[in-house]
Order: structure tokens, then C-alpha cells, then sequence
């Protein structure tokens, strides 16, 4: 049985609210929020421990100065000094609950979940307001990996989702995996639909900051005005429209990659700027004067012939050689057409499980119009044409009739392009008066035959096609190869 005397001592080991206002800073300090205590003009009173790791600001730093050293983009000021509150919060006499971002002591931007709360004494009059800060930067790094690996998952297979056995392609998979170890800049050239965003991924994944950001940014998409905005983000009020802090791609990738992708449509002044950031490793928002260290690997790619565009005072020569340290080329899918059915089974598998459909692969007939096609969109034209398919298809093996008619029809003229990236180049010069299909190419196949006297293999490089292919329509069209030559003397 419990004695008095035990009673007594549970009671005296037990907090009292004299003990509770004598260890109310020890708890405070075990929160994992930050915390801060601001006066009814904006002086900031107290802090917690949590508040000076999350913004650097050590208490005696901070603690009587303004609430607005911290730039929250979510504070409404009252512009009018005469008002007799600074704040919406004291005017308004209402609690907060918002996102915002803070400018904390190295200068970059911190995304927070703020909570204000009023404190009143027992007559009701204003004391202040307790301020609660939610790091979410973590979260917005999840949301962003999850992303990702969405987008890996779709993309599953092959070597982090570029599939390829030929040669060229397993020099590729080499140099990305040799690159990825660097901290180096690396390019990436290939004609549009080569997969240039699925190897920048890979370069990322294959490194050692693949536990980091990866941060990507379509250049072409944005004009000259928000192309700085997004890259190097912007400060509340910098220009019309800019409500808020905002913390641009390169701090978004600190530690990690930042994949610009389109690099070529980047305007001359954006090129000044970003060579800057690549060689001092700092940036300043637009309408900021703070200046922010960042570590971000650029990865950079392109469709377009960049040493013409030099030539042409459209790109900068020296910020060409920065980010082109390790250059990445990528091979249009008609310099590799025997890599065309793994693509075909590789795409087949993930459409299948996409649409439920019970599609197991091509037809002898349609492999053979997907093998001699020259695919001018390179893969992604592939799986659309796929997609095309699954949609049309109503049994197991897709047939010609399933399949996009410009790849069934193999006499059709699709647009040529030369070596170099991203020029497009027809290989002959075309009649004013056309030829019908048909004999269009079988005209331009003879010219082809003769130009290389009589080489299939040269044959099919000036014309985009395999060699297969060349050898396919010279039995088509009854073409006699020694004839042919003959006449060239």
C-alpha cells in the first residue's frame, strides 16, 4: 500500500508551473521546428536552437532585428507608414498558416511551411507573435526524386533506358559511364529523338552525386526575360508578376547535375551569365545583390550545328569550350538499324503493360517495313509509331495494316540528314518538275550507285538507310549494278 510519504515524493518529482517557466527554453529548444518570438513593430525577441541550424543565424545575430531580414515572401507589408500596424498579421488580428520562402544567412532561398500565431496577455492586449518554421526542403527533394524515378520506371530496361547492342551504342554506354565519375561539364549532340535527356539521366545516375538533385530545364521553352528567372531564380517584386522568392534551377541542384537541354537556343546575354556561374561557382537572383555558392555539374545538350552558330555570332566560343569538356554523341537510329528490334520488343513490353493489351510483337512483314524505314525522328519516332499501333491493332502480332503509312510505304521520301548534328541536308537536289514516288526513289537510289561506283554500302550512307535496305530495292526496281557502272565510263 502507497504511503504518504511516497505520495509526497511522486508529487514533488512531478512539474509544477514554476518548474515548466523555469525550463521553458530547454524545450523549446528540443523542438524540431524553428521558432521565433516578434515584437508588434517587427523585432525579433527569441529564437530557437532549431531556428539558427535551419537559417545560420546564430540567436545573437538575429535577435533585435527586423522579422524582414529574413525577406519572407509571404509577409504583406503595409506600404503606408501611417498605418499604425507594419504587418497584415497585427492588422488583420488573425493567426497564419502559409508556404513561404526565407533568405537565410548564405543567401539562398529555404522553403518553409510558416504558422503565426498572436499572443494576447489576459486583457486582450497585442504582445507579439509566435512564428513556427517547417523545413520542407526535404520534401520538395522526395517530390522531385520521385519524379524521377517515374519517369526510370517507364524508361526500365537497357542501360538506364537507352537500349542498343551495335557498336556505336556500347561506346556510348562506355563514355557515360566514364563521364559520370568527372565533375566535368559534359555535352551531349544528337539529333532530335536520339535519347539525349535519357542519357543525360544516365550520366547522373551512373556518378557519384546520383544521390543528389538532378534539375532539368527545356531552354527552348522560355524567352530571354524568364529563361533568367528559371536559371537563376528571382527575388520578390524583381520584376512584374514576381510575388515571391524564387529559388532558380542551379540552387535547386546543389551538390547534384543540372541538365539545360536545348542549349543552343540559349540567348548570347543568358551565355555571359551562365559562363560566369561555370567558372566563379556563384549566382545572384534577378533583382538580388546577394551572392550564393553553388555546386552543380552542368550537363548540356543539343540538336543544333553549334560551331556554325559560332560562326555566326549566335554562340559564344568560350562558353562553347566550358561546357563542352565531354562531348557525348549520340548516333541517329539509321546508323544502327540492327538495334531496331530490341527498341520494337524493349517499346512492345512497356505498351503492353500500359494498355492491357495482349500485343506480344510484329509480324515478319511489319518488322522488315520497321527495319528498312530510315526513321528520320530516330527513336521517339519509333514509339510513337508503336503507340500508333497498339491503338490499331486488334491482335497478337501487329501487321502492316496496324502501322503508320509512311513506314509501310518504303518508297516514300523522308528528309535525309548529314553526319553533322542537326543539319538537315537532303542528299539530292530535287527536280522542279517532281517524280512520282516510285520512281523518285528509284532515281535518287541509281544516283546514289553512281556516285559510289556501284557501292552498297556507301550507297546506303549517302541516303540514310541500311544497306539492307539498298540491297532490297536494287532487286525492287531490277536494277543491273554492272550496267550501271559500266556507263559511268
Amino acid at each position: 500500500m502507497e504511503s504518504h510519504t511516497d505520495k509526497a515524493l511522486l508529487t514533488d518529482t512531478k512539474l509544477n508551473e514554476k518548474d515548466v517557466n523555469r525550463y521553458w527554453k530547454m524545450i523549446i529548444n528540443t523542438m524540431s521546428e524553428g521558432l521565433l518570438l516578434v515584437a508588434p513593430d517587427g523585432t525579433i525577441m527569441m529564437v530557437n536552437k532549431a531556428f539558427e541550424e535551419m537559417t545560420g543565424y546564430k540567436a545573437g545575430e538575429i535577435i533585435g532585428n527586423p522579422c524582414t531580414t529574413l525577406e519572407c515572401d509571404a509577409c504583406e507589408m503595409v506600404l503606408n507608414s501611417g498605418d499604425e500596424h507594419w504587418c497584415a498579421l497585427f492588422s488583420k488580428n488573425q493567426d497564419k498558416n502559409c508556404r513561404c520562402n526565407l533568405v537565410i544567412k548564405n543567401g539562398s532561398c529555404l522553403p518553409v511551411i510558416k504558422k503565426a500565431t498572436l499572443l494576447k496577455n489576459e486583457e486582450g492586449e497585442l504582445l507579439g507573435a509566435i512564428e513556427t518554421l517547417t523545413d520542407i526542403s526535404e520534401l520538395i527533394q522526395m517530390d522531385h526524386e520521385i519524379n524521377q524515378l517515374s519517369r526510370q520506371l517507364e524508361d526500365r530496361g537497357g542501360f538506364f533506358g537507352l537500349v542498343g547492342q551495335s557498336t556505336v551504342m556500347r561506346n556510348v554506354f562506355e563514355l557515360i559511364s566514364k563521364a559520370a565519375e568527372s565533375s566535368s561539364p559534359v555535352i551531349i549532340f544528337g539529333e532530335s529523338g536520339t535519347g539525349k535527356e535519357l542519357a543525360a539521366r544516365a550520366i547522373h545516375l551512373c556518378g557519384p552525386r546520383k544521390g543528389k538533385p538532378y534539375i532539368e530545364l527545356n531552354c527552348a521553352a522560355f524567352n530571354e526575360s524568364l529563361i533568367e528567372s528559371e536559371l537563376f531564380g528571382h527575388t520578390k517584386g524583381a520584376f512584374t508578376g514576381a510575388y515571391q522568392h524564387r529559388m532558380g534551377r542551379f540552387e535547386e541542384a546543389n551538390g547534384g547535375d543540372i541538365f539545360l537541354d536545348e542549349i543552343g537556343d540559349v540567348p548570347l546575354s543568358i551565355q555571359t551569365k551562365l559562363l560566369r556561374v561555370l567558372e566563379s561557382k556563384q549566382l545572384e537572383r534577378v533583382g538580388g545583390n546577394r551572392t550564393i555558392d553553388i555546386d552543380a555539374r552542368i550537363i548540356t545538350a543539343t540538336n543544333k550545328d553549334l560551331y556554325r552558330l559560332i560562326m555566326e555570332n549566335r554562340f559564344r566560343e568560350d562558353f562553347f569550350f566550358r561546357i563542352s569538356v565531354i562531348p557525348v554523341h549520340l548516333p541517329p537510329l539509321r546508323n544502327r538499324p540492327g538495334d531496331i528490334p530490341l527498341l520494337v520488343n524493349h517499346f512492345i513490353k512497356i505498351l503492353a503493360q500500359k494498355t492491357q493489351k495482349p500485343i506480344t510483337g510484329l509480324t515478319a512483314e511489319a518488322m522488315q517495313a520497321f527495319t528498312q524505314y530510315s526513321w528520320p525522328g530516330n527513336v521517339r519516332e519509333l514509339k510513337s509509331a508503336l503507340e500508333y499501333a497498339f491503338t490499331i491493332a486488334d491482335t497478337a502480332h501487329i501487321g502492316l495494316k496496324d502501322i503508320p503509312p509512311r513506314v509501310v510505304d518504303s518508297t516514300q521520301t523522308a528528309p535525309v540528314f548529314s553526319s553533322d548534328v542537326g543539319r538537315l541536308a537532303p542528299v539530292f537536289a530535287s527536280d522542279s518538275s517532281p517524280l512520282p514516288p516510285a520512281e523518285s526513289d528509284k532515281s535518287r537510289l541509281i544516283n546514289a550507285l553512281q556516285q559510289t561506283d556501284g557501292n552498297q554500302s556507301k550507297a546506303a550512307r549517302l541516303l540514310g538507310v541500311s544497306r539492307v535496305t539498298v540491297w532490297n530495292r536494287i532487286k525492287k526496281y531490277n536494277i543491273n549494278l554492272d550496267n550501271l557502272t559500266q556507263k559511268l565510263y
